[in-house]
């Protein structure tokens, strides 16, 4: 297996109000202006980012995030294109077989693998996180990219899916913070312990990740890019580790 290197709310509550149980570390690159609800890294250039169509996702709403934060975004449906990129995406939503088997029939598995297991600047969102993982009960025997251990679980609830606002446990983590983002999934994967990966956590019936990050790389099980300042600071603060790399 190759190794990666370098209860719900309807309503939408205050992203640092509330008990929050732990601010995340801040990365150090990490500096946010806030002008007209805009979160921007100070002082860069424009970083070319590559945002891979798994075929179950629409695109819309995380090319707009990007853009918010200052990147130029293309559209990868071709091992070639992914290779050029130096920063690369993964979003998606629908299921796990259905997502595999999509990147599958473009080529793009082995590329991504490359990239995630070199260490590159990576973001993986919702099912785009889940298949990084080994295999999910959503989809038996179809196998996954397996850079993550362990499998993707239905959620123990007896209320599915999980849609809308929750809070993340984000104690310790250099691009995540604590406080409420927005989930829309059925199945997750347990909470435990990751080797050196910083993880955060959700409640939903039991515990499980809501993201994992080390290096410049970054996976989570809820939406940035639904998740209001929130999510916004998060991917300001991840592109900023990004660009240094």
């Amino acid at each position: 297996m190759p190794a990666l290197r370098c209860a719900a709310r309807r309503e939408r509550p205050s992203s640092s109000g509330g008990r929050v149980q732990g601010a995340g570390a801040r990365n150090s690159r990490c500096k946010i202006a806030v002008g007209r609800g805009r979160a921007e890294y100070e002082g860069s250039a424009v970083i070319e980012v590559g945002v891979v169509r798994t075929g179950t996702a629409n695109l819309a709403s995380v090319l707009a995030a990007l853009r918010r934060i200052g990147c130029a975004c293309s559209v990868v449906e071709r091992p070639d294109d992914l290779v050029k990129s130096r920063v690369v995406v993964l979003p998606g939503v629908g299921a796990f077989g259905q997502a595999m088997e999509g990147m599958r029939e473009r080529g793009l598995v082995d590329a991504l693998r490359l990239h995630f297991s070199e260490g590159k600047p990576a973001l993986a969102i919702c099912l785009g996180m889940q298949v990084l993982f080994e295999s999910s009960e959503e989809s038996p025997g179809v196998v996954g990219m397996g850079l993550l251990p362990g499998s993707v679980v239905r959620i123990d609830s007896a209320i599915l899916p999980q849609i809308g606002w929750n809070r993340i446990d984000a104690t310790g983590c250099a691009f995540q913070k604590s406080g409420h983002a927005y989930f829309a999934n059925t199945f997750a994967v347990p909470h435990g312990e990751f080797g050196d990966w910083k993880v955060s956590q959700f409640e939903y019936g039991r515990s499980y990740v809501a993201g994992i990050e080390r290096g410049a790389q970054l996976a989570c099980q809820f939406h940035p890019e639904l998740s209001g300042q929130l999510g916004l600071d998060m991917l300001t603060c991840w592109m900023a580790e990004a660009r240094s790399c």
